[in-house]
């Protein structure tokens, strides 16, 4: 289920409310994007991980796509393995900032920063896609 949409439906309407409608990794807006968000297992089926409220998480495609199995990444700074953010155990504006236009997404921990560069966070079509968003007030 790490790349599907579906999911056991009352998980689904629970993870949704509780991410407001916006990737939990990236915060992209559901109300742009033309097709459904996915139902991210945190930790990966593959390493153990169940299809629990606890382990799941709302992820746009570009997020759960990219994120797969990972569980760590190395934070670009440092050159270190370190785990990837979890929207569970995790504050968003503990490891992550806006820029002033609010296109980009830079790391504030080593965290934030290896999750940046392993989910692809500023790659041009999602910086092109923020601005669109921003103008339609979205984001």
């Amino acid at each position: 289920m790490t790349h599907s949409s579906r999911g056991p439906r009352h998980l689904r309407s629970q993870v949704i409310a509780r991410a407001r409608w916006r990737c939990e990794y990236c915060h992209a807006p559901q109300a742009g994007s033309a097709y459904t968000f996915h139902l991210d297992h945190i930790l990966p089926r593959s390493k153990g991980g169940i299809a629990v409220l606890e382990n799941l998480a709302l992820a746009c495609a570009l997020c759960n796509g990219v994120k797969r199995e990972k569980v760590t990444a190395t934070d670009p700074r440092t050159g270190k393995g370190v785990r990837l953010f979890n929207p569970r155990t995790d504050r968003w504006e503990e490891h992550f900032r806006w820029n002033a236009p609010r296109t980009r997404i830079g790391g504030r921990t080593a965290i934030g920063r290896a999750t940046v560069v392993a989910l692809r966070f500023n790659d041009s079509l999602q910086q092109e896609a923020r601005r669109l968003w921003r103008l339609a007030g979205l984001l």
